[in-house]
């Protein structure tokens, strides 16, 4: 008697189990459809995203529903009631998740490339906007250094920086303090370092900081270069956005597949009704 009162207890807890993780995926999908935005591709990349990460929660959920069964089976020779037959629908059920991750395989990576083509066409958008800004700023820079005034107030600033390092050098005590404090630029820390000992090198290096043609080349080059880092970091995610989802809905399409039509050919439903019997 109790061991039939632990077989009941054990098959029911089972199946609820296995029927509350089938439905709380399919809650999850209503919540996650809104709002609902079939248009957008970054919608249905968050949508595929969402439901590949819980996909395995309704496989779950149908094994457990199996697992319960199995042991109602077990007890088949008691005279109890074995409830309701919910195979047959999980078999339906998952043969038609199985359907859906496999369309989500293609169409993920399909809009994943695309948005990755999108991204990768803005950044070097606004890399050439910024690189136009900066030559149409230097630009004018020049111009006005060619003026009279525009040289005066050059050399008068060369003079002032020049001032301000011989000053620092001068003073050994600031100098140690500068060399090793965090807030000072490593370019400055060398900088200093050779002009200590060669003090032509701070002549060369305020010249070149005031040069319109280095500025430019230097700042060509920052801009350059955070483009090409932004453009591999979106490259980057969109590989590993598609091949993690990817396979993973691969993975799970297949799960659902071998266990839905496995399932419903076991029962005779993709043969047409009972097997044929054989001539003797």
């Amino acid at each position: 008697m109790v061991n039939r009162f632990t077989s009941v207890s054990t098959a029911l807890t089972v199946k609820v189990v296995g029927i509350i993780c089938i439905l709380s995926f399919f809650v999850d999908f209503l919540i996650l459809l809104l709002p609902f935005q079939p248009t957008d591709r970054g919608w249905q990349i968050n949508l595929a995203t969402a439901l590949v990460d819980r996909g395995i929660v309704p496989l779950v959920g149908l094994g457990l529903l199996f697992a319960g069964h199995w042991i109602d089976s077990a007890d088949a020779g008691s005279d109890r009631p074995q409830g309701v037959d919910l195979r047959f629908p999980a078999l339906i059920l998952s043969s038609i998740l199985g359907l859906m991750f496999l369309l989500i395989f293609p169409l993920h990576l399909n809009n994943v490339n695309q948005a990755k083509t999108q991204t990768v066409n803005r950044i070097i958008q606004e890399a050439d906007q910024a690189e136009n800004q900066l030559n149409n700023r230097l630009s004018q820079l020049q111009a006005q250094l060619n003026t009279e005034q525009g040289k005066a107030q050059l050399e008068q600033l060369r003079s002032q920086t020049k001032a301000q390092f011989t000053e620092l050098l001068s003073d050994e005590q600031r100098y140690k303090q500068a060399l090793e404090s965090a807030q000072v630029p490593p370019a400055i820390k060398d900088l200093l370092k050779k002009a200590k000992t060669d003090p032509q090198a701070l002549d060369k290096a305020i010249e070149q900081q005031t040069d319109i043609q280095t500025l430019r080349t230097q700042q060509l080059s920052q801009i350059r270069q955070r483009r090409d880092e932004t453009e591999k970091q979106a490259k980057d995610s969109a590989w590993k956005s598609g091949l993690r989802i990817g396979i993973s809905s691969l993975l799970l399409s297949i799960g659902y597949i071998i266990i839905g039509w496995t399932g419903l050919r076991s029962r005779g439903a993709l043969q047409g009704g009972k097997p044929k019997a054989t001539a003797r």
